[in-house]
């Protein structure tokens, strides 16, 4: 289970809106100052990404929780949204070359630019079909242990 620190921003009765801040793990990296991809997390960072979550637990605006998703939600969303429009990209140009072998490039970027939209118009209608799908929704899985406070220690000396 992927586990991540949430806001509660609304709550409500088996549900809570929670708000989770968009971090990268560019930071610690030694090619950070050199990355486009850090320059582009920096950019971004301090955003609050928000969701619902399943909650049973009674929680109010304000609270801190933990926010669970199983990793294999996570693995197959990420091949879907990549994999599927990439595939039938390919698929499309191999179809533009084999049909239209003596015309040229042009059909087979048109195909494969075809093949790339109903990618992305496949993947809209799985995330459509599957969002009220429990099995694919994060899980508010406990309310966050709240840090320590500091202990002052005062010499008598």
């Amino acid at each position: 289970m992927i586990e991540e620190r949430a806001r509660v921003a609304e709550a409500g009765n088996g549900y809570a809106w929670v708000e989770i801040e968009r971090r990268s793990a560019c930071g610690g990296c030694q090619a950070s100052s050199g990355c486009g991809t850090a320059t582009l997390s920096k950019i971004w960072s301090g955003r609050q990404a928000r969701t619902r979550a399943i909650s049973d637990l009674p929680l109010c605006p304000g609270d801190e929780v933990i926010v669970g998703l199983a990793e294999g939600v996570l693995l197959y969303g990420a091949l879907l949204a990549y994999l599927l429009p990439l595939a039938l990209m390919l698929a499309g140009a191999l179809l533009g070359e084999a049909v239209f072998a003596s015309a040229g490039e042009e059909p087979v970027i048109l195909l494969g630019a075809l093949g790339l939209g109903l990618g992305f118009l496949a993947v809209r209608a799985a995330s459509w079909r599957w969002r009220d799908d429990v099995r694919f929704q994060p899980v508010v899985l406990r309310r966050a242990e709240a840090a320590p406070a500091p202990i002052n220690v005062l010499s008598t000396s």
